[in-house]
């Protein structure tokens, strides 16, 4: 199905509502649009039409710049309250928006904005309370020039930091491009994607809110966001290909789609498997992806998202 130029990132809550970011308009990427982006939800339960319904954000909210990444959810076992927390580059600056997502009215209603030095370049994101959450940096410079030979000279430059209200920090470094972040379902671990070295780095909490290395799973893809299930502790990743295709996005030679699930990823002989792979004939640049009920639903950075019928992949 069509979303507007793109479904970068989602996520699914433990009802089958999956909620999407589209429209991100990134420097060195393809972009479509000059409108807005925007945030959507798509029932993946049995009886679904599988049409994706775009969210009312309320005021208080800058809808004119809104340029929407990484996202994640946390819910406050207190009230039940879900919180959407979205990467945002508004003017190509990078700053954390926390919404709060009340499902009977289908809207976001705006909660504050986080901006701070150590968020420079942030993109992708998992939050573990209220206000707080680990990001990945994708690059050390924000932008311009010294982003561009960061990325030639293919420099560890790239870091996870870990935010909260009483304490900011850098908590994991050297990686060649940090991209996609997850949590395992008991919260002791943290997932994190390199793009540009193919892998998954497993690391640990700690009760400083440290992260400590644990192990690396390569993956032998361009890995881009994780979705864990909750249910099995799987990791599902979306990835490219060709990553120099994916950049030129040439329609005679189109980047492809890959989805990689690993099961097991804690045991000493964690199960990578190709569950999706296509040329670009149906599928451009899989940036996401996430199972719900027997489907798979597959996002894109500048594309259309993709639901498809799991047991058909398997075969």
């Amino acid at each position: 199905f069509l979303t507007e130029y793109g479904s970068e990132d989602l996520t699914i809550l433990p009802n089958g509502l999956a909620i999407i970011s589209t429209g991100l308009k990134d420097p060195v990427l393809p972009s479509y649009s000059d409108d807005p982006g925007k945030m959507y939800t798509l029932d993946m339960s049995e009886d679904s039409r599988m049409k994706p319904v775009e969210l009312r954000m309320g005021r208080g909210f800058d809808l004119d710049s809104f340029n929407p990444h990484g996202i994640s959810v946390y819910t406050d076992e207190t009230d039940n309250s879900v919180y959407l927390f979205v990467v945002n580059h508004p003017q190509q600056k990078t700053q954390v928006e926390i919404f709060l997502f009340v499902e009977e009215d289908h809207s976001l209603v705006y909660v504050k904005t986080i901006k701070h030095e150590f968020l420079h370049s942030v993109n992708d994101i998992v939050a573990v309370g209220v206000e707080s959450f680990y990001a990945t940096n994708d690059h050390y410079f924000s932008g311009g020039t010294l982003n561009t030979l960061e990325v030639l000279l293919a420099q560890p430059w790239s870091n996870v930091v870990y935010y909260s209200p009483e304490e900011v920090k850098v908590v994991a470094e050297g990686f060649y491009m940090a991209n996609g972040i997850n949590i395992s379902p008991d919260k002791r671990h943290i997932y994190v994607a390199d793009l540009f070295d193919h892998n998954i780095h497993v690391l640990e909490r700690l009760e400083s809110n440290g992260l400590a290395p644990v192990k690396v799973v390569e993956v032998g893809s361009l890995v881009d966001n994780i979705y864990v299930d909750p249910e099995t502790g799987d990791l599902w990743i979306g990835c490219h290909p060709n990553g120099w295709k994916l950049f030129r996005n040439d329609p005679e030679d189109l980047p492809g789609s890959e989805v990689i699930q690993i099961k097991d990823i804690h045991s000493e002989k964690p199960v990578v498997t190709q569950v999706y792979a296509d040329d670009g004939s149906v599928l451009i640049g899989s940036s996401v992806a996430a199972p719900y009920g027997g489907k798979l639903l597959i996002g894109t950075i500048y594309q259309k998202a993709l639901v498809c019928d799991l047991a058909k992949v398997d075969q």
